[in-house]
């Protein structure tokens, strides 16, 4: 049966997607206590939360970044001194046509999900303060103190039958630290070691088709947790930053639906929690205290797989960008 989930393509092309632990088919959609003795419900669940699980992998490069703060590498110096700045992550993203997704009313089916490549962007705000200057050693401190902080804002999207938004709040805060190897001097660069929290807000999202079937996701939620080593040095109106790391998209939600009378008996949990490698570089154009930053970055590993098959892997390596101004006193 043809069934065109609206719902699954907000998602889809939003980004705003959990998934499931990797394996080939969850045992919640195969699980007669939940999809039913005859199973009438499996492919629809496994087919939303293979969407679910493959989107979660871009999502979380557009959330994570990065550089936590443009164009810097090391700390910033102490008390008073304040770096502001506004970004957009961009990457071209692997988006599912799922209105031509062919959903059978039973078990799970593996079939082939086609999809498009599209630009995508995702707005953030950094704020970063300088807390300890550190230790002087020769012409350079060691074990300054950065304070991190992000913020991230969810609109709510309605069109027909479709709704997205947050439930409660559309503002989420995440924080971090920076500790400073090297502080920037005239013969050193600056590097510095950060651990950072990136969140959005709780979301859901329920839509339905021109047949009845009603797809909901509630309490979703996913948070990025990323350490990075970065170092950076200043060249008159010009700067150079580097840097490596580790993200972990944390992603939760609760799935229900009815397609053709089939309920699942009680919220099927979606949560994925993979791991992947990041490095990037960041070229900075000088101009009196703003900084206008160019990002390139490519993450890779993770390891997420899904039972139905798509035209790139769920856990392939993708590049992405980021361009942004950054205010720094």
């Amino acid at each position: 049966m043809n069934i065109r989930h609206r719902t699954m393509l907000v998602v889809s092309a939003l980004g705003l997607a959990a998934a499931l632990p990797a394996q080939a088919i969850d045992s919640h959609c195969t699980d007669p206590a939940i999809v039913g003795i005859a199973h009438q419900g499996g492919d629809a669940c496994q087919k939303v939360a293979d969407l679910f699980n493959y989107m979660n992998m871009q999502l979380g490069t557009w959330v994570a970044g990065g550089n936590p703060t443009l164009g810097q590498g090391g700390t910033l110096g102490g008390l008073g001194h304040i770096s502001v700045g506004v970004r957009a992550n961009v990457m071209k993203a692997t988006i599912p046509s799922v209105d031509v997704i062919q959903v059978q009313s039973g078990p799970p089916v593996s079939t082939r999900i086609p999809s498009q490549e599209k630009w995508v962007g995702l707005p953030a705000a950094d704020v970063a303060i300088g807390l300890f200057k550190g230790i002087p050693v020769g012409v350079t401190h060691i074990g300054g103190i950065d304070a991190l902080v992000n913020v991230a804002y969810l609109p709510s999207y309605t069109q027909h039958s479709l709704h997205v938004g947050a439930q409660s709040g559309k503002w989420k805060i995440g924080f971090g630290g920076r500790v400073g190897i090297l502080q920037e001097s005239l013969l050193t660069p600056g590097v510095g070691v950060s651990y950072m929290v990136r969140d959005l807000p709780t979301a859901e999202l329920s839509g339905s088709d021109n047949s009845g079937n009603v797809v909901s996701v509630t309490d979703y939620r996913i948070r990025t947790k990323q350490w990075r080593i970065t170092a950076s040095k200043n060249f008159l109106f010009l700067a150079l930053a580097a840097g490596v790391g580790q993200d972990q998209y944390d992603s939760k939600a609760s799935l229900t639906y009815d397609v053709n009378g089939n309920r699942p008996t009680s919220p099927i949990p979606l949560h994925i929690s993979p791991k992947r490698t990041n490095y990037f570089a960041d070229l900075s154009f000088n101009l009196l205290l703003a900084h206008f930053v160019v990002e390139i970055g490519r993450v890779s590993g993770g390891d997420v797989t899904t039972f139905n098959t798509f035209s790139t892997d769920a856990s392939a390596a993708r590049n992405y960008g980021s361009l942004g101004i950054r205010i720094g006193l």
